[in-house]
C-alpha cells in the first residue's frame, strides 16, 4: 500500500492507514476521503534565491513534471537545488527520481518541497546510489501549505567508503511524512540522518528512518529534535537494523522534543534490532517542556519571557542545524529556522 499507488489508480484502499504499524500515527486512509484530480501542467513559481549563491544548478519539478535523473561523475563536485513545487490546488501527483554518484564524487543537494495552493496531495520518491568513496549531503527543506499532503521517500544504497549525510527541516502540513531508507554495507561507509520539526496550529510532520547494516565496520549517527505547539503533532520513527555478520557497527540515535502547549502531541518510536556481536549501538528519547530554571535564569538577567523562550528554543534546535557541513547551506537553514520559530 502506498500513496503513490492510490494516486495512480484512484483506489483509496491502497492508502496506508492506522492499521499499518509503520503508519499508525500518520493515517492517510482516514484523512483522504476522495482523491483529487491529477495535477495539470503548470508554470514554476519564484523560489528562495538565497540558495542561488551556492548552487551550480537549480532544477524545478512542477506538479511532478521535470528532469528525473541527476548524475555526478567520478571525482566531480556539485551543489544542486531540486525544487519540488505543488503549484495547483485540489490536485494530486506522484513522481520518481534517481541520483547516482560515481567513485569519489561529491554532491550537496537541497530538496525544497514547496506548496503554493491549498489541498494538494503528492508523493515524491528519490533513489540514491553512491559508489565507493562518494559523498552526499542532502538537505530537505519542507515548506508545505497547511492544507497540503506530502509524502517523500528516499531509498539510499551505499557502497563501501561512501558517506551519506542528511538534514530534514520541516514546518509540517495537514499530513506530511519524510521517510528515508538506507542500505548500509559497512566497509567504512557512514550515514548521518538528522532532522528538525517545528509545528504549530494543526500541522503534522512524520520523520521516519530505517537503516539496515549488512556488513561490518559501518557507522550511523542520528539526531532529531522537534518543537510542537498549539495542536501540532510530531512523529519520529527511527529503526536501525544490524544484520548477522555486521560486526563492529557503531550506530547511535537520539530524538528529543519540546512540547509547548497542552494540546500538542509527540509520538516517538526509536528501535534497535541487533543480530550481530561486538557492536556499539544506543538510542535515546526525551519529550518535555522548556527548562523552567533556564527560563528563570534568563528573566533574572532582564530578558523578557517571550524572548527567553525563543532564545532557548533556537538553541535547542540549533544543535542539529550546526551539524550541516556546508557553511553557506547551514546559514540559510539557520535563517529559515529562525523565521519559523518567530
Amino acid at each position: 500500500m502506498s500513496l503513490a499507488r492510490a494516486i495512480e489508480t484512484g483506489d483509496l484502499t491502497q492508502l496506508p492507514s492506522r492499521r499499518d504499524e509503520d503508519w499508525h500515527w500518520t493515517d492517510l486512509r482516514g484523512l483522504i476521503r476522495e482523491m483529487p484530480a491529477v495535477s495539470p501542467e503548470a508554470f514554476p513559481r519564484p523560489g528562495d534565491d538565497r540558495w542561488e549563491a551556492f548552487a551550480d544548478m537549480v532544477v524545478g519539478v512542477t506538479n511532478g513534471r521535470g528532469p528525473t535523473d541527476l548524475d555526478v561523475e567520478a571525482g566531480e563536485a556539485r551543489f544542486v537545488v531540486w525544487r519540488f513545487l505543488a503549484a495547483s490546488g485540489a490536485s494530486a501527483h506522484t513522481s520518481e527520481f534517481w541520483v547516482e554518484l560515481g567513485e569519489g564524487a561529491e554532491l550537496t543537494l537541497v530538496e525544497s518541497y514547496e506548496g503554493f495552493e491549498p489541498d494538494y496531495v503528492r508523493q515524491i520518491s528519490v533513489n540514491f546510489s553512491l559508489a565507493d568513496g562518494a559523498r552526499v549531503e542532502r538537505i530537505v527543506v519542507c515548506s508545505d501549505q497547511a492544507s497540503g499532503v506530502t509524502v517523500s521517500t528516499a531509498d539510499v544504497t551505499l557502497s563501501p567508503g561512501a558517506n551519506f549525510a542528511q538534514t530534514v527541516i520541516t514546518s509540517g502540513a495537514r499530513r506530511q511524512r519524510i521517510e528515508t531508507r538506507v542500505v548500509h554495507p559497512g566497509g567504512g561507509a557512514s550515514a548521518r540522518l538528522d532532522g528538525v520539526y517545528m509545528l504549530a496550529d494543526q500541522r503534522h510532520a512524520d520523520i521516519t528512518t530505517v537503516v539496515t547494516h549488512g556488513g561490518p565496520h559501518g557507522t550511523t549517527d542520528q539526531l532529531t529534535k522537534g518543537v510542537v505547539r498549539d495542536q501540532g503533532r510530531g512523529v519520529f520513527q527511527g529503526r536501525i537494523v544490524v544484520r548477522p555478520g555486521a560486526d563492529k557497527t557503531d550506530a547511535r540515535m537520539g530524538h528529543h522534543a519540546l512540547v509547548l502547549s497542552d494540546r500538542a502531541e509527540v509520538d516517538a518510536k526509536p528501535e534497535l534490532e541487533i543480530f550481530a556481536d561486538d557492536v556499539a549501538c544506543a538510542h535515546g528519547n526525551t519529550v518535555g517542556a522548556l527548562d523552567e530554571d533556564a527560563l528563570f535564569y534568563a528573566e533574572q538577567r532582564g530578558i523578557p519571557a517571550d524572548a527567553a523562550r525563543a532564545m532557548l528554543t533556537d538553541a535547542f534546535v540549533g544543535e542539529v542545524v550546526d551539524r550541516i557541513e556546508h557553511e553557506g547551506a547551514r546559514a540559510v537553514v539557520r535563517a529559515w529556522v529562525a523565521e519559523r520559530l518567530r
